[in-house]
């Protein structure tokens, strides 16, 4: 009677690593053409709805927007989520202002 408990606790396990793989698998090449948050397509972003999605949950979201909308307009992409992410577009993420600091949220 213990082999088929071990066989359905370890079958169990399996299929709980599998899910948490699956859950922290990096976005496809197809879900970043359909977003609005890089250049993967090669087509013009949509800079306003990328921006307010950027600019959510910050406490100055005109100034946000507005910054981001700056960037945007001179990388055609916008990281994904609300912070961070700069890997996702490196043109965004170089930009500075005179003090060398991230000019882009």
């Amino acid at each position: 009677m213990a082999f088929p408990k071990a066989l359905i606790a370890s079958l169990l396990l399996s299929l709980l690593v599998l899910q948490l793989v699956h859950a922290f698998e990096p976005e496809t090449t197809s879900n970043q053409m359909t977003s609005n948050t890089g250049n993967v397509s090669g087509s013009k972003v949509d800079c306003g709805a990328a921006c307010a999605v950027r600019c959510s949950a910050t406490k100055r979201p005109n100034l946000c927007k507005r910054a981001c909308g700056s960037c945007c307009s001179k990388c055609n992409c916008v990281p994904p989520g609300t912070f961070g992410n700069y890997e996702a577009c490196p043109c965004y993420a170089s930009l500075t202002t005179k003090n060398q600091v991230h000019k882009c949220p």
